[in-house]
């Protein structure tokens, strides 16, 4: 059995992809040609649709940042946790 090596497309070249499939190409005509299926083109098109480079950048960047955050609340979580357990005790 033959295994596909899977491929990563930059968000940049899904965008380009989807404009060419607004400009009117065939989805058909468009997987061919960057050699995908048609499922992966529609979750594109559902994630990615009326987006461009710019507005990409900054839900990257707003993506990074929200992950950032998260883990400033983790570890102030567990630190709280932490003196909450060192005060139930008794000494």
């Amino acid at each position: 059995m033959t295994q596909l090596k899977a491929r990563r497309y930059t968000e940049e070249r899904i965008i380009n992809v989807l404009k060419e499939g607004e400009a009117g190409a065939k989805v058909s005509d468009l997987c061919r040609k960057y050699g995908m299926s048609d499922a992966t083109y529609y979750n594109w098109k559902a994630k990615y649709f009326g987006m461009t480079t710019s507005d990409l950048k900054k839900l990257k960047f707003l993506e990074h940042e929200n992950r950032r955050l998260k883990q400033i609340v983790g570890e102030q979580a567990l630190d709280i946790r932490a003196l909450k357990d060192l005060l139930s005790k008794n000494f």
